[in-house]
């Protein structure tokens, strides 16, 4: 571009004013129409904050120098090269989401992604549902529902984002819950004694984002898996590669489905490290039963998020390939080169190289602690809030961490290509 033709475009900006007021006079025409239309009274200083939102920057591209991997907030896992592109292949004209090729027929929604993850799990079957707690809603509402009981350990009633807790999602079942053991011991013999003719299954949940430690007990699964009821096992986070160091500390899938579970449910966004999705494993007749369920249409998985979960789950296969999926990438990082990259960071950046520990986030590995570097910013006169304030809202924004009124950035969650370009926000960020 040239000069000339720079400077034209630059004129032709709308200046704030006009900005403001057009924001403005779209927001006092919504508000005319809601009150000629019967709205009711509301705080005429709340569009204030209703034009601000109009303002405020929409979703985008985000840079996540925070150092937790699977940040809720910020989307969880970042997707794979193979698991983008299959994505923007998705949504580019027709796919044959529904219809047998070879034959010309109508076929069964994710029926590749099913076969991959019984390739993976050992179980005879699978359903892919759009998240995990659909997962669980859609296993209780097809193994129990209204005139049965779900039995649940005390330890296991737990509350997971969202304000969401496993109690509320029985109870939309229709099923009745009913609660065994303490909050810190939980026996075999505790749910022995609650199993009765209204007993339609067990409900397992792993403590995904706290545990309990010390003076605590749980039965086995295989022990549960005895005593002749079909068992759930929510396992939140889903991993499915047990050989990985990194995972140890995680239940994995293969272990549930050997041990007996009915149904085991796990998340696609977590450790899988694919988009969003709710995964049941199992045996034939629960899976079915799911499938067969009315919930299960409300609740399938879109085509987008299929593309991406079955690329994903071909890099699963080979434990080279799966790798190169980013959330594993960066729990496995070597510390030489968290270290050269904290280094180039900090070098472009002009920050001092501190310590700070990364997590692993997301509901999963809760005890966790990833030791490395981090590169830490001087805030300047107004304060480490401000200046974060001001890299957020960049473009694209960059996420950091702020202790001790000072601002960190870890190199570990950042892509190698997005160093250079984290520390360009931050230059922007400090000429304002």
């Amino acid at each position: 571009m040239t000069a000339g033709r720079r400077n034209e475009r630059l004129r032709a900006l709308p200046s704030v004013d006009r900005l403001a007021t057009a924001v403005a006079r779209a927001e006092l025409e919504a508000r005319r129409r809601e009150l000629l239309g019967g709205a009711g009274e509301e705080d005429e200083v709340d569009l204030v904050a209703r034009a601000l939102s109009r303002m405020a920057p929409g979703a985008g591209p985000v840079l996540n120098a925070t150092g937790v991997v699977l940040h809720t907030n910020l989307g969880r896992a970042p997707l794979a090269p193979e698991a983008r592109a299959a994505i923007a292949a998705a949504a580019t004209g027709y796919g044959a989401l529904e219809v047998d090729l070879l034959t010309g027929r109508r076929s069964r929604r994710g029926r590749r992604a099913e076969a991959l993850l019984t390739a993976l799990s050992g179980a005879p079957e699978a359903l892919v549902v759009n998240n995990g707690a659909a997962a669980v809603l859609l296993a209780v509402a097809a193994l129990a529902g209204p005139g049965c009981q779900v039995i649940v350990s005390r330890g296991e009633l737990v509350e997971i984002g969202g304000g969401l807790r496993i109690a509320d999602v029985v109870a939309q079942s229709g099923a009745e819950l009913v609660e065994v053991g303490s909050t810190n011991r939980t026996r075999g013999a505790d749910y022995a004694h609650a199993v009765g003719p209204a007993t339609a299954a067990i409900l397992r949940v792993h403590q995904s984002n706290f545990r309990m430690t010390g003076f605590v007990e749980r039965p086995d699964l295989r022990e549960l898996v005895a005593l002749g009821v079909p068992v759930i096992d929510d396992l939140g986070s889903g991993a499915l590669d047990p050989g990985r160091p990194v995972l140890a500390e995680e239940p994995d899938v293969r272990r549930s489905v050997a041990a007996g579970a009915a149904l085991t449910c796990f998340s696609g966004d977590k450790l899988l490290g694919g988009p969003q999705a709710g995964i049941l494993v199992g045996a034939a007749e629960p899976v079915s039963a799911c499938r067969a369920h009315p919930l299960a249409r409300a609740l399938r998985i879109d085509k987008l998020g299929l593309a991406g979960l079955e690329a994903t789950l071909e890099l699963h296969l080979d434990p080279a390939t799966a790798g190169r999926i980013p959330v594993l990438a960066m729990l496995e990082l070597a510390p030489e080169v968290l270290a050269a990259r904290t280094e180039e960071l900090a070098g472009l950046t002009g920050g001092a190289i501190v310590e700070m520990a990364a997590t692993p986030g997301g509901g999963a590995l809760p005890l966790s602690e990833l030791p490395g570097p981090a590169v830490a910013l001087a805030p300047g006169p107004e304060g480490a809030e401000a200046f974060a304030a001001r890299l957020r809202r960049g473009r694209p924004a960059l996420i950091a961490r702020i202790q001790e009124d000072r601002v960190l950035l870890s190199a570990r969650t950042l892509a190698p290509d997005e160093i250079a370009l984290a520390a360009r926000c931050v230059e922007t960020a400090r000429r304002w």
